[in-house]
This record gives structure tokens, C-alpha cells and sequence, in this order.
């Protein structure tokens, strides 16, 4: 079996994101001082006592509410419930015990799954208010400060008491890292659930429902994946929120992440302008990329909808010529099955390596068609090329005087590497040096 999985849960505001990136040790949860910030469930990974382990941090648990965001969430604190080894219901001392509590309490008493209550807010000692959570039926109340850390070991240590032996642990593998990225309300929750055949991210009309980016493994027999579900990416101008804005941020941040990107785009709306922001990220990010366009299914087609749309997209996205285009429906599964092919494809191009020999080989045979330029007399000589790097493919060319050496050369030779090794789906990074400069 896979690593033991913590899961916090607990009524809306209590801390759980506090906690959660507290143990985690970096800042994965959105923290604000607003109810139902964390909608979705937040994965992370840390270890206590030698034993690695996953935690989840679950949007709060509303038990009666007629709001349809935090009825969602009751419904994917259910799941993460549902995986979990061992669960943390966490409580606020500073309002006491709420008939909420109780009611979650209750939830958690039939779910069958250890149970550890953890009291939040408790900044020094041990809080006489804390004997009253004794009534939730839950055994011992153990007292912790989310914002300074103390009662965290003693809450890991009761979690470890309920781990499987480490034994039962199977290795870490080496699975592909899938951040699905685009603008608000594109499909890439729909995706996500689609592939997964759960309800893993909220997808709901109300653009902006994926605040953060969501982890979710995913094993079929072309392999193993981990799709990162990502906030839509909206202009800067319509991030009001401050939620919003950082939720943007840990979009970029999955984008670093990622071994392959799969860009969305709605093909009723065709390629918008955020569109074109959202695929520069990844491409300057140097990712292996996807252009999956979704909503196909409601799309007006006769023979030529799809070439069109293609000479569109590849116009649109100029400097994304490398990246294959997927017409799909998340909605349907049409073509989706097709994804995990090409997202093994584009992982192994970027992962691509040459011997020096063979690109120069590349390089002499360029020359020979295309004779190097010439500047005032003085014409650019290429001594040699090797690959420095991967993910994506770097190159390195040397060089008499790189002022020689001018751009549209540079896309020659780039060209040239792409067509004699056939690489799609990633980009590639040609760097000029002088000879004499140091090789990185």
C-alpha cells in the first residue's frame, strides 16, 4: 500500500490550513481569515519519527448548509475521510464547542476510522475551556497552537501510533507529474474527475471554483500519473481577491512542478488572449506540453471545424509550434482515453538525449545548406554543439563571436534538431557560447 494518509477535518475556520502548512513546513494551504477558503482537498507530503506520510487538508465541514460551494465540500471532506488512515478533527477553543462540532462528531464516529481531536488556538499551557470537548465522545483532546507550532509533535505521535507497519509500504515511484492549466471554467476539473472517476475537485458554473492546485494519483496500464488540478489562471486585473492572487501563484508554482502541461482551452470560445499568457508560462517554464482543446462536443462541426480551429490555435500560439493539439470533450470522454499516450510522449521527448557526435552531425550538415552569416566582412564560425541538460533538451553551441550569431540562425539550427530527432511536445533551449567560455 502507498504511504499512510493523515486527514484534518473540522467546521469551517478552525485553523485546519493553519495546521496543515504548519506540519507540511511550506505555505501549500490558501490561510485566510475567510470560511470556506480551502474548497477543495490540499495533499502534501512531510515525516515524523522516520515515517513519511500524506496529509490532507480538507475545505470545512458546513454539516447543514443550503450554500452550494460549502456543500461541496462537505461532500470532498467525505472522500478524504473515506482515504484516510488516521483522522484529525480539529476545534477551535476560542468559540468553544459549537452543535457543529458535535454534529461532525457524530460523522466521524460512524466513518469507522481512527480518530485524534486536536483543539486549536490553545497558546500556552493547557486551557481549562478544553475539558468541555471531552463531550464530543472523542477520548483525549490534545491542545495545539496551529500559528506557533506547540502540541504538533504530541498530535504526529498519535497519528504514528496508528500507521500500518512500515513493511506494508510500497517505494516511491517514479510517476509523470500532469499540471492541468488554464483560464477559469475551461473543463480542467472536469478533466481531472473524468480520468479519475470520482469527484476529486469541485466543479461547479461559478468560475474560480478551483482555489488551489489539487494533487491526484492516477495508475492505468500506460502508467502511472499524478495530475496537479490547477485555479484557473484570470487576468490580473479581475484578481480582486486576495485568495485569488495567491491562487494563481500555486498555479505557477505546479507548472514548476509539472513534468508535461496540458493547456486548456474552450473550443467555444477559441484562444483568448489568457490563453496565450497561460501557454507562455508553461513554455518559458521550459515544460513538455499539451494543447487540449476542450468542450468539443458543443462545437458546430462539418469537415474542416478541426483544421480550422488548428490553423487558429497554431497562429494564436506562434511560439507553441512544438506542441501537439488534442480535441476533446471532458464532458463525454470523447478522445480523452488518447491523453495518456500523448502525455507519456511529450514526457519522454523532453527527457531526449543526444551524443555529441550525432549533433554534430546535425550541425555539419546545417552548415552545408545553410551557410553560416556573415557581418561586415567577418562570418560566423560554429565549432562544435553538446547537449548540457533535459527537461527540456539544452544545447549548447560554440562559437567564434556570438554577436555572428543571429537570431534567425538560431531558429534554423533549432529546426534543424527538431526534424532529424524528431522531437515534439517539448521545447528546446539553444544556448551561444564564445569558445573559452566555461561549458555548464
Amino acid at each position: 500500500m502507498s504511504k499512510p494518509i493523515i486527514a484534518i477535518v473540522g467546521r469551517p475556520n478552525v485553523g485546519k490550513s493553519m495546521l496543515f502548512n504548519k506540519i507540511i513546513g511550506r505555505r501549500l494551504s490558501i490561510v485566510e481569515d475567510t470560511p470556506g477558503v480551502t474548497r477543495d482537498r490540499i495533499y502534501g507530503e512531510s515525516d515524523w519519527q522516520g515515517r513519511k506520510f500524506t496529509l490532507i487538508d480538507t475545505g470545512g465541514i458546513e454539516p447543514r448548509t443550503d450554500n452550494q460551494i460549502l456543500a461541496f465540500m462537505r461532500s470532498q471532506a467525505q472522500i478524504a475521510i473515506d482515504n484516510a488512515t488516521v483522522i484529525v478533527f480539529l476545534c477551535d477553543i476560542k468559540t468553544g464547542m459549537t452543535a457543529s462540532d458535535q454534529e461532525v462528531a457524530s460523522m466521524l464516529q460512524r466513518c469507522g476510522k481512527p480518530v485524534i481531536l486536536a483543539v486549536n488556538k490553545v497558546d500556552q499551557g493547557r486551557s481549562p475551556d478544553i475539558y468541555e470537548f471531552y463531550n464530543l465522545g472523542l477520548g483525549d483532546p490534545i491542545a495545539v497552537s496551529a500559528v506557533h507550532g506547540h502540541g504538533t509533535g504530541d498530535l504526529l505521535d498519535a497519528c504514528v501510533q496508528y500507521f500500518p507497519p512500515e513493511d506494508e509500504e510500497e517505494e516511491e515511484d517514479d510517476a509523470i507529474k500532469v499540471a492541468v492549466i488554464g483560464k477559469p471554467n475551461a473543463g480542467k476539473s472536469s478533466l481531472v474527475n473524468k480520468i479519475l472517476g470520482e469527484e476529486r475537485v469541485i466543479v461547479s458554473n461559478v468560475a474560480g471554483t478551483t482555489r488551489d492546485a489539487i494533487d491526484s494519483r492516477f495508475t492505468n496500464d500506460k502508467g502511472s500519473f499524478v495530475f496537479i488540478d490547477t485555479a484557473g489562471m484570470r487576468k490580473k486585473s479581475k484578481i480582486e481577491e486576495d485568495i485569488e492572487k495567491y491562487s494563481v501563484l500555486r498555479a505557477t508554482m505546479a507548472i514548476d512542478r509539472a513534468d508535461v502541461c496540458l493547456i486548456m482551452i474552450d473550443a467555444t470560445e477559441g484562444v483568448t488572449e489568457q490563453d496565450t499568457k497561460v501557454a507562455g508560462m508553461a513554455h518559458e517554464a521550459g515544460k513538455a506540453s499539451i494543447i487540449v482543446v476542450n468542450k468539443w462536443d458543443l462545437v458546430e462541426k462539418d469537415d474542416k471545424t478541426m483544421a480550422r480551429m488548428t490553423e487558429e490555435i497554431r497562429r494564436d500560439l506562434a511560439y507553441m509550434t512544438y506542441a501537439p493539439i488534442l480535441f476533446i470533450s471532458a464532458k463525454t470522454g470523447q478522445r480523452v482515453d488518447k491523453l495518456f499516450d500523448m502525455i507519456d510522449y511529450v514526457a519522454n521527448q523532453a527527457a531526449f538525449r543526444v551524443t555529441t557526435g550525432m549533433l554534430n552531425t546535425v550541425l555539419a550538415n546545417a552548415q552545408t545548406r545553410v551557410q553560416p552569416p556573415t557581418d561586415k566582412g567577418r562570418r560566423l564560425k560554429i565549432y562544435y554543439m553538446t547537449q548540457v541538460g533535459v527537461k527540456p533538451p539544452h544545447f549548447v553551441v560554440f562559437c567564434n563571436d556570438r554577436r555572428l550569431f543571429h537570431f534567425s540562425y538560431q531558429r534554423y539550427l533549432e529546426n534543424c534538431i527538431r526534424s532529424t530527432f524528431r522531437l515534439e511536445g517539448t521545447p528546446i533551449i539553444l544556448s551561444i557560447r564564445e569558445k573559452g567560455d566555461k561549458e555548464e
